[in-house]
């Protein structure tokens, strides 16, 4: 089961990367598309003398624009969505395989936990979409978060399976780990429009050298902003509940203690209070939405480094990286 959740992991990268691509084909040569439109050349226009101007009648078949692919296109992007979900159900059993091969829920280390927090992610990110198929360009960005998260747990992360360590075997270890699991995830896919957002605003103010040059394609600011606030909104109570609540129940029973300001928990508690003065920002209308939602993006920066950092740069009582 080991073996076979391994070879899962690599399809589903590979599925991942297609849904990219698809995406990326699509973006670049939908009907559309800014990279097609700056691609056309402009129709010569006569000029009368005093008079208005006049479109010549048959242009030369030098002036004709290129042919526009709106059809393929948008089998591309399909495509892509097709793709995707292929992925997370292969990523879905790269997980279960897991799980049965450590006969225990895939969550005791830094490897299991990033393939459990992208699974979320995508999960949510299909929900999203079938109900707001318009967003679909996003896809582009969810798919690279996949494809990069996963390259690093199977390049870098990965340990082989074994069994949890002592203090991991408890009921909490479910509660306290999936609602940390289900917001991670959610968290995940909130900062792709966050920072697509960022962009997109600063193509709308006329800036056009990379990054911004992306925002061309993506849905307009404020369905992304809403969007943002939405996924954000949803997640940050389960963060609570995981990290504030059933944490330190846990860590009470297992060490004697609520609270001892451990690496991870300290972090946690920083995630918490970045995401709370976003959610407080977004409402209030006396802040630039701008400003939220950079707020927002760096949450999602003390959610890595509480992923990754503390496990590999800090020794702690939550360091179970297995590394």
């Amino acid at each position: 089961m080991a073996a076979l959740s391994d070879q899962l992991l690599v399809i589903a990268i590979m599925s991942y990367v297609a849904a990219m691509v698809g995406h990326a084909a699509e973006y670049a040569f939908g009907q559309r598309s800014h990279v097609g439109r700056a691609a056309a050349p402009a129709a010569p226009v006569l000029v009368g003398a005093g008079g208005p101007s006049v479109v010549e009648p048959e242009l030369p078949s030098s002036f004709d624009p290129p042919a526009s692919p709106p059809d393929k296109a948008r089998f591309a992007g399909w495509f892509a969505v097709a793709a995707t979900v292929v992925a997370a159900l292969v990523h879905l059993g790269a997980l279960a395989t897991r799980g049965l091969a450590a006969h225990r829920m895939p969550w005791g280390n830094m490897y299991e936990f990033v393939l459990s927090v992208t699974f979320v992610g995508i999960a949510a990110w299909l929900v999203v979409l079938s109900r707001k198929p318009t967003i679909r360009h996003l896809g582009l960005f969810v798919a690279l978060a996949m494809v990069l998260l996963l390259g690093v747990a199977g390049m870098v992360l990965y340990v082989d399976v074994a069994p949890l360590v002592p203090a991991l075997k408890s009921t909490w270890f479910v509660v306290h780990v999936s609602a940390a699991v289900l917001s991670s995830g959610i968290f995940l896919l909130g900062f792709v429009p966050a920072a697509m957002f960022l962009i997109r605003s600063g193509y709308d103010r006329g800036k056009r050298s990379f990054p911004y040059s992306l925002g061309a394609r993506v849905p307009a600011a404020d369905v992304l902003d809403r969007l943002t606030f939405r996924l954000h909104a949803f997640a940050f109570p389960i963060w609570t509940f995981g990290a504030l609540i059933a944490g330190p129940i846990w860590a009470e029973a297992a060490w004697g203690r609520y609270w001892g300001w451990d690496p991870k928990e300290v972090w946690a508690f920083i995630s918490w209070i970045v995401y709370a003065g976003y959610l407080h920002a977004r409402a209030t209308p006396s802040v630039k939405r701008t400003t939220a939602t950079w707020i927002a993006v760096v949450g999602w920066l003390t959610m890595l480094m509480n992923l990754f950092g503390v496990n590999i740069f800090f020794t702690g009582l939550h360091s179970y990286g297995g590394l």
